[in-house]
């Protein structure tokens, strides 16, 4: 199918819609309030597009489109659909929050390895990446939607609903960027540790003795060394082993709260910052997840708005400093040999955790993305990448057909688990499945594809991404609870396990992103090419030279005749197609081509004509 954002996001609307507003007010379900992080996917799916695509914007009822008021008909009309949001944050601002002090618990999503044992309460509490990077994204959303509808609305009771939801908004948004910071970790261990072993066999792929890998290392990270130990906290001994060169490293954000990471000083009202749990070791799926949301903090939107306050704005730098430092060094890795990369052999295996998946690649290749899209990439860095996202996809059985048994199907379903690591558990241990790499596949591919300037590149980024969204697709809800969102993966694996509960917000949060990732990738300039270029160029020429033939071999035709009519649309053609030459070549080309052939049939009603004479 193709990429229709617009229409796509409708269906979803619509369907989500349905879904939390089945009596006409917002209703969380029995999982409401349970997890943080399901809760902040649920309204994002509304929020996001809203305020990320500009035909769906809901703050302004009075430019509400049809299309958009229709697919939202069961919250109500253009007037109750911005009240009914500021009512259903509200609620949810409410809900995770202790005292004066937001929660981002990660409640139901927190499980465990052994299914006859059961987590305590305070496990379920606390807080995790998902829940930090989402509140920023959300919030962020929030205000800018609270900002314009707070200037279209004059109830009295609205514009205090909109004040108070205002400040628990900043409040969360101030919690979650200290939070971030605080998870965020740089673990350095020796050559001969596991870690520095596996490090070494990862970037060396088993080719290059650990010796000269340290020293290729070494020289390749030195700069970013010294960048982290001169402008990151990380308490004196990480910042002492971090000086030795001797030593490997790796940067990134750990599941949670980092265990013994300072408290951050901030004059904002958020209340009591809770010892971390988290041992210091990166996980690749949550820098991910924190990468995401932290580019929020300084998009264009956040900028234009004003979203942040001073505070805040410090906050920002800090976590941008974290973001380029992390985008580097994994860039670095994922590209460290550059007649083969480390990214290349799939599937990718961790240090940490000493897990190996095709997951861990995508997590890897999602940064490069990032990295790419922030240093405007080569083609040679571009069509390597598309490369390794197209044997993903193969690899996954999102483009190839699965076996009996495959263990490809694994990775949708159940997922990967991954171990949390803590130096100081309350309970069991604790693990996280990520189900959603369909969509994150999707959403990078898309990115790269608004990246690309080429055209075969782009053709083929193009084809894959059509091909990932035909199978996601398939695999919406069918009948019963949640009909139109995800996920069914049955529907795509039907060998695969039966799954408790079917509808995943997780993912249907995760495709509402990809398809706000479309609208952004349609809104740019299409790719040009030298070839049409130049042909256009041919084109316009001889055109304008047969238009002043045709104008000068014949009198003057009266201005209301048929002839002077299609005189006068030939110029206009050519003009448009002049302007077009440079922006949409092949544009240009047919409006040019178009108008030879109207030239052509003037030129032969006046030889008919001659003849007839």
């Amino acid at each position: 199918m193709q990429i229709k954002p617009r229409q796509n996001l409708l269906s979803i609307w619509q369907s989500v819609a349905r879904h939390c507003y089945p009596d006409g007010a917002w209703d969380w379900g029995e999982s409401g309030g349970v997890s943080s992080v399901a809760d902040a996917e649920r309204l994002l799916c509304l929020l996001y597009p809203a305020t990320e695509f500009p035909a769906f914007r809901l703050d302004a009822p009075d430019t509400t489109q049809p299309d958009v008021e229709k697919s939202l008909k069961a919250v109500g009309d253009a007037t109750e659909i911005p009240e009914s949001l500021v009512r259903a944050l509200t609620e949810f601002m409410e809900k995770h929050r202790a005292g004066d002090t937001p929660t981002f618990s990660g409640g139901h999503y927190f499980t465990t390895r052994d299914p006859d044992q059961e987590l305590s309460k305070e496990q379920r509490a606390l807080g995790v990446v998902d829940s930090f990077s989402l509140s920023v994204t959300l919030c962020l959303a929030t205000l800018g939607f609270l900002k314009v509808y707070q200037t279209k609305t004059e109830r009295s009771g609205t514009l205090q609903l909109i004040e108070r939801l205002r400040q628990a908004t900043s409040d969360r948004l101030t919690a979650a960027m200290v939070s971030l910071l605080r998870s965020f970790t740089v673990d350095v261990y020796e050559v001969e540790s596991p870690q520095g072993q596996a490090l070494c066999r990862l970037i060396g792929q088993g080719r290059t003795p650990d010796r000269m890998v340290l020293q290729q290392f070494q020289e390749r990270f030195r700069a970013l060394r010294a960048v982290i130990r001169e402008s990151v906290v990380l308490g004196v001994d990480v910042e002492e082993q971090l000086g030795n060169e001797n030593r490997l490293f790796e940067c990134g954000w750990a599941w949670s709260l980092v265990k013994g990471a300072p408290q951050v000083d901030t004059g904002e009202p958020i209340g009591d910052q809770a010892d971390g749990v988290a041992r210091g070791v990166p996980y690749l799926y949550f820098t991910v997840v924190a990468l995401d949301g932290i580019q929020d903090l300084f998009s264009d939107r956040t900028l234009v708005l004003g979203l942040l306050n001073p505070e805040q704005q410090k906050l920002a730098d800090a976590l941008r400093l974290r973001w380029t430092i992390t985008q580097q060094y994994w860039s670095g890795i994922a590209r460290f040999d550059d007649d083969r990369w480390p990214l290349e052999d799939i599937p990718w295996r961790t240090t940490g955790q000493q897990l190996e998946s095709e997951y861990f690649s995508l997590s890897v290749a999602s940064i490069l993305v990032h990295d790419l899209v922030r240093r405007r990439a080569t083609d040679d860095d571009l069509t390597r990448t598309v490369g390794v996202m197209e044997r993903l996809a193969e690899r996954s059985r999102i483009t190839s057909s699965t076996t009996r048994e495959d263990p490809a199907v694994l990775l949708h379903n159940p997922g990967v688990a991954l171990p949390l690591q803590s130096d100081d558990p309350l309970g069991p241990p604790m693990r996280w499945t990520m189900t959603d790499f369909s969509a994150q596949l999707l959403k990078r591919v898309i990115q790269l594809c608004a990246l690309s300037r080429n055209v075969a590149a782009h053709d083929r980024l193009l084809r894959l991404a059509e091909q990932t969204l035909d199978h996601l697709w398939a695999r919406r809800i069918s009948d019963g609870e949640g009909v139109g969102l995800w996920d069914n993966v049955h529907a795509t694996y039907p060998d695969s396990a039966d799954r408790q509960g079917r509808l995943s917000w997780n993912i249907t949060e995760r495709v509402t992103e990809c398809m706000v990732a479309a609208q952004q990738l349609y809104t740019q300039a299409p790719i040009r090419s030298p070839e049409p270029t130049a042909l256009a160029r041919s084109l316009l020429s001889e055109a304008t030279h047969l238009l002043g033939t045709e104008q000068m071999e014949q009198p003057a035709p009266i201005a209301k005749s048929q002839e002077g009519t299609e005189l006068k649309g030939i110029e206009a053609d050519l003009r448009r197609a002049r302007i077009l030459l440079d922006s949409q070549p092949g544009t240009s080309c047919a409006l040019t081509l178009n108008v030879l052939g109207r030239l052509d049939a003037l030129a032969r009603a006046r030889a008919a004509g001659r003849q007839g004479v």
